[in-house]
């Protein structure tokens, strides 16, 4: 398994960023797909899910209605579209396979620091 993220950087608050994450050594098609983040100082949280087929999506509240998580299947992609970032929101970005409760292997993760 290997998850490899990308977009990432610094943003100012009320902007907007585009993370990515290749996937490779397994069958993504088959896989729920998470998004998770950690803060400086703070343990692992979870941001965001979305099914096999991109039909069914969750979001932290944290995150409702400023990010959007979506899927490329044929491209092995994940993404995560950021907006009306804030401060708060700075942290490690990681994709992680598998759904909100059961995500288990990890990237090596994308900075995102919100900052004016």
């Amino acid at each position: 398994v290997q998850l490899v993220e990308s977009g990432g950087g610094l943003a100012q608050p009320g902007g907007s960023l585009r993370l990515s994450c290749a996937a490779s050594g397994f069958t993504f098609s088959n896989y729920w797909m998470s998004w998770v983040r950690q803060a400086p100082g703070k343990g692992l949280e979870w941001v965001s899910s979305i099914s096999t087929l991109g039909a069914t999506t969750t979001y932290a509240d944290s995150v409702e209605g400023r990010f959007a998580i979506s899927r490329a299947n044929a491209k092995n992609t994940l993404y995560l579209q950021m907006n009306s970032l804030k401060s708060e929101d700075t942290a490690v970005y990681y994709c992680a396979r598998g759904d909100r409760d059961s995500w288990g292997s990890r990237g090596q993760g994308t900075q995102v620091t919100v900052s004016s």
